[in-house]
C-alpha cells in the first residue's frame, strides 16, 4: 500500500467530509449478490438525501433482480484514495411506488427522470448501516465513521434533510 503525507483526520472531520462528498458526487459503485448467480457490481448515478442514497436502474438489470433476492449491498465512492464504503439494505422502489420528492431530487440532479420513461426501472433506496472511510494508510485505524445507523461524532451535516 502506497503512503501519503496526508494529515490523520479525526472522526468527526472524516464524518463531516464524507457527508460533503456524499452530496456532492455523481457516480457510486453498487455491490450486490444473488445466491445462484454470485457477485455482481456496476457503478450507478446516486442521490445523497441527508440518511440514504438512492439509485435507479432497470426494472430488469441484474442489480434489480439481486436485490430483490438479497437486499445487502455495498456502496463505494470511485475514489481508491479517498475511499468511502457503506453498507447496508437495499429497498426497492417502482417508478410509480417511489416518494415524489426522493424521485423529483433524483430528476433535478441528473435531469432524467425515469418515471416518464418506458419500460421498467427501479430506484434503490439504501439506509447506510455501517460507513468506513480512510485517506492513506495512516487512516485505517478508526476507518468505521457510522455503525449500527448511527455516526460515531455527529456532526453539522449527519442526518440533515435533503436542501434543494
Amino acid at each position: 500500500m502506497m503512503t501519503t503525507a496526508s494529515i490523520q483526520r479525526q472522526t468527526a472531520d472524516r464524518v463531516r467530509d464524507t457527508l460533503e462528498r456524499l452530496i456532492a458526487e455523481r457516480d457510486v459503485w453498487v455491490s450486490t449478490a444473488h445466491p445462484e448467480h454470485g457477485p455482481h457490481q456496476v457503478p450507478l448515478w446516486f442521490l445523497w438525501d441527508g440518511r440514504a442514497a438512492w439509485m435507479c436502474t432497470s426494472g430488469t438489470s441484474v442489480t434489480a433482480r439481486n436485490v430483490r433476492e438479497e437486499p445487502r449491498v455495498r456502496l463505494a465512492l470511485p475514489d481508491t484514495f479517498d475511499v468511502v464504503l457503506l453498507q447496508g439494505e437495499a429497498e426497492g422502489f417502482s417508478a410509480q411506488d417511489v416518494p415524489a420528492d426522493a424521485a423529483q431530487a433524483f430528476a433535478d440532479k441528473f435531469g432524467w427522470d425515469p418515471r416518464t420513461e418506458e419500460g421498467s426501472y427501479l430506484y434503490v433506496r439504501v439506509v447506510p448501516k455501517t460507513v468506513r472511510a480512510w485517506r492513506g494508510e495512516q487512516e485505517l485505524p478508526g476507518r468505521v465513521i457510522m455503525r449500527d445507523g448511527t455516526w460515531l461524532e455527529q456532526g453539522p451535516l449527519a442526518n440533515a434533510p435533503l436542501k434543494r
